[in-house]
């Protein structure tokens, strides 16, 4: 690989990070260790290589650890623990569920929808999880291989995915693309984000769901109850009524509260990673997340962030992505063309792979051939375009999590999810460069 890909120009610190680069995609391809083991060995390795010759300089690589990115996902995660420990979430379907009526079409894109909004706040995981757990007394009530149940099962893990694209805190990839961003003096806020992922957020869900109604032929004729709801989020315990609707009043307040300064940050002059420290401090000093429930966050996901921030800024600080790209000056390709390559190797790459590994690994290549257009094209516009398309991926079982959730139901075959993967995976990268190229000609 040394003698593929190295230069006799390289230095021994450029060869070492070419190594690491080749060593993690292995990695996190073949998941021969868990993917956040990959993004601990990714800073331990450049600490102790950059420490050799500059330990000033080595220790840039720790502090992706307090990167803004990190603390907007912690931010993220608090909400999301806090929603779950008072039962916000299930309540939150127990009062949807009856408005979509009893046909199944609209039960099935009612669903869907409201997948696609907690997973805008909550990881897409977790929600998943709790979605396909509390509809899951209805794939009882109908035989196992029915129609709706088969539908269900690939729309609530697509609506997760497709739903992350909508905020920054949505899925990991979006951030890593806002946070590569920041470092190269670009920032884009909240509210810009969902300008350009939520429309093509909601396209996607309303063209699956339609495919899905096509595919396995769900009419309106029959019609499903939900009386399984009608004891879920209640309180077992009378005494603990009055903490739970308390905690629950404060887990709202701070939430609004959270999103008002996210989404106004460059109004008042907040960053958003700075707006993060109100669940986190709000939620702990009140009562509702405590030290327990601290010890239960996705900490493996911000050590696979954190990993991929330090490979992308070593990649970015040793030019070994500014290397190739000089190798490739003489291709001619017009930046229209770069998006959609850069856009479907993206979907590819996180079919198999981590797609927060994908998105750090190929912004910083995407960033630097740039550098070989004019000033005319905006910096931003390929980094979003990757992030996006990286949600995008769902062709396999274990493509994304949420899939795996969907799949170990033992409900769907394998093959089931090559319809979203093809349908989301090609309209996907195609709207989200549509979309971001539109919101981008007018910031």
């Amino acid at each position: 690989m040394k003698d593929l890909l190295s230069d006799p120009a390289f230095t021994d610190t450029q060869n070492y990070v070419l190594f690491l680069i080749f060593f993690s995609i292995s990695l996190w391809v073949t998941e021969a260790i868990p993917p956040f083991s990959v993004g601990i060995l990714i800073i331990g390795f450049l600490v102790l290589i950059m420490g050799r010759s500059d330990a000033e300089n080595a220790m840039q690589y720790l502090q992706t650890w307090s990167d803004s990115v990190i603390w907007l996902f912690l931010g993220g995660f608090f909400l999301a623990e806090a929603m779950k420990k008072t039962e916000l979430d299930i309540l939150l379907l127990k009062r949807m569920l009856p408005k979509f009526g009893q046909n199944p079409q609209n039960i099935l894109l009612g669903l869907m929808v409201l997948t696609a909004v907690m997973s805008m706040l909550m990881s897409n995981t977790a929600t998943t999880a709790m979605m396909i757990a509390t509809v899951s007394p209805l794939f009882v009530t109908l035989d196992k291989k029915a129609n709706f149940s088969r539908a269900l099962l690939l729309g609530i893990p697509a609506a997760a995915s497709i739903g992350g694209m909508a905020t920054i805190i949505g899925s990991a990839p979006n951030a890593i693309a806002v946070g590569a961003l920041e470092n190269i003096g670009y920032h884009i806020s909240f509210l810009e984000w969902m300008l350009m992922g939520t429309p093509v957020a909601a396209i996607l869900i309303f063209i699956f769901w339609r495919v899905l109604l096509k595919r396995y032929r769900i009419n309106s004729d029959e019609h499903l109850e939900f009386d399984f709801l009608k004891n879920a989020g209640t309180e077992v315990d009378p005494q603990l009524e009055q903490e739970h609707r308390t905690q629950k009043w404060i887990v709202l307040v701070i939430l609004a509260v959270t999103l008002f300064f996210w989404l106004t940050a460059k109004l008042f002059g907040i960053p958003i990673a700075a707006a993060s420290g109100i669940p986190i401090v709000g939620l702990t000093m009140l009562g509702v997340i405590d030290s327990d429930d601290v010890r239960k966050l996705p900490w493996d996901t911000l050590m696979l962030v954190a990993g991929g921030l330090a490979l992308g800024l070593a990649i970015e600080e040793q030019q070994i992505a500014s290397h190739f790209v000089n190798q490739l000056s003489h291709v001619h390709i017009s930046f229209m063309q770069l998006l959609i390559l850069f856009a479907f190797i993206t979907v590819i790459l996180s079919n198999f792979m981590s797609n927060t590994a994908a998105t750090t690994i190929l912004i910083p290549v995407g960033l630097s051939l740039l550098k070989v257009f004019s000033g005319d094209v905006s910096p931003a516009i390929l980094p979003l375009v990757i992030g996006l398309s990286a949600s995008c991926a769902l062709f396999l079982p274990v493509s994304t999590p949420p899939n795996a959730i969907a799949f170990s139901t033992g409900l769907i075959r394998q093959s089931e999810f090559r319809l979203g993967g093809i349908v989301i995976g090609v309209l996907g990268p195609i709207l989200s460069i549509i979309c971001v190229s539109l919101v981008m000609m007018f910031f």
